[in-house]
């Protein structure tokens, strides 16, 4: 629905951050990388964001996301049994793949798989699970596909549950962002495996969480490392602090130290050079129409989901430009599109979205909608 600049506008000036530029992002000396603002899912420092690159075990966190989306469904429970088949436990066999140390045939809980894929990154337990699932790795793969084109990840194709070395196993920092922000957004309960450090199953000794940054940043709770020769030395990362938080992708790192320094330079940069702010709101109309034929004589308009926008720290006024029509006519339903909200830092357009009806408004009675429907003829 497209409303004219020539009907009923108003612009709203609100107290929170203008537009400042902020200062250039740290030198990252990777393939390419991406930062995004979780709660508004902005980018907001990157180098080469949708480029091919292969992600090495990041892909687990895929694998992960199918099986947690599974779980939630009902479709899938954690102490459900998987048998280890031959395949899975060959793929643990070589010792320059990380592993969790199945047994062949043996039998082995849904939770323990997931902990052996998040924590210590088994390539063996990957299969275990995907097999489990799909009955092969291969039927496995084209799920993760189409919940990657689900999510929206345009520049991502996955052949494996691993991320083994494929021509056709890619993705890009900008899409494994857009699956990070989904994984923390839909399964918050789920997401508390990804912080923990250590994982021990059929060996003696525990094996560590490959994630440095969890014991460097106390501010990090995820996500997932990975490497092959390939893709190098990546790292997919979150950190929340004074609740918000960011997520940075850096793909093909030249050491395993690295990659946790550049994301930590990224994470700092963020922090301190940005802010998360809200517009607009179901508490907060950003305009009010007067309403025809309905129960009630006005309604508010806005979003029934806060707006946020990820601005360069500084003062100043954030505008919201409203326009809509100045007939409302019931019956109304919540999220009716009215019109539209343009925001803007600095006179500079930042976003557009529809405004919509933020309650129901039924019809009214017989009389009223008469004589309202005279007003309307007068224009009134």
């Amino acid at each position: 629905m497209k409303f004219s600049p020539s009907i009923a506008a108003a612009v709203l000036l609100l107290p929170w951050c203008a537009f400042a530029a902020a200062p250039p992002p740290p030198d990252i000396d990777s393939t390419s990388y991406a930062l995004m603002d979780y709660q508004s899912g902005e980018i907001i420092a990157s180098n080469n964001p949708d480029l091919h690159v292969p992600p090495a075990s990041i892909t687990k966190v895929m694998t992960v996301y199918v099986a947690f989306d599974l779980i939630k469904q009902g479709r899938l429970k954690l102490d459900d049994l998987a048998t280890v088949s031959e395949k899975a436990w060959g793929e643990g066999k070589d010792s320059s793949e990380s592993r969790m140390f199945l047994t062949l045939g043996s039998q082995v809980k849904i939770e323990d798989l997931l902990r052996g894929i998040i924590i210590v990154s088994g390539n063996d337990a990957s299969i275990a699970l995907a097999e489990h699932i799909a009955g092969s790795e291969d039927a496995f793969s084209s799920i993760m596909n189409q919940y990657a084109q689900k999510l929206g990840m345009s520049n991502t194709h996955f052949v494996d549950a691993s991320g083994m070395p494929n021509e056709g196993h890619y993705t890009s920092a900008h899409d494994l962002l857009i699956l990070a922000r989904a994984l923390i957004h839909n399964f918050p309960e789920d997401y508390k495996y990804f912080s923990e450090r250590t994982f021990q199953y059929g060996i003696k000794h525990a094996q560590e969480n490959r994630n440095g940054l969890l014991i460097k940043d106390p501010s990090v709770d995820g996500i997932k490392t990975g490497h092959t020769d390939a893709a190098g030395f990546c790292l997919l990362a979150s950190a929340k602090r004074d609740g918000r938080r960011l997520i940075s992708a850096v793909m093909g790192g030249k050491t395993w130290a690295y990659r946790e320094q550049a994301s930590e330079e990224l994470l700092n940069y963020g922090f301190r050079n940005f802010d998360t702010q809200q517009a607009l709101g179901p508490n907060a109309p950003a305009a009010t129409l007067k309403v025809y034929k309905g129960t009630i004589d006005s309604i508010g308009v806005g979003t029934l989901e806060p707006i946020y926008l990820a601005l360069p720290s500084g003062h100043g006024a954030l505008q919201i430009q409203t326009q809509t029509g100045k007939k409302a006519v019931a019956p109304i339903s919540a999220g009716q599109a009215l019109g539209e909200a343009t925001i803007m830092l600095d006179g500079k357009t930042v976003k557009t979205v529809t405004l919509v009806a933020l309650q129901d408004v039924p019809s009214g009675g017989f009389w009223h909608r008469f004589f309202d429907q005279i007003r309307l003829w007068l224009g009134l």
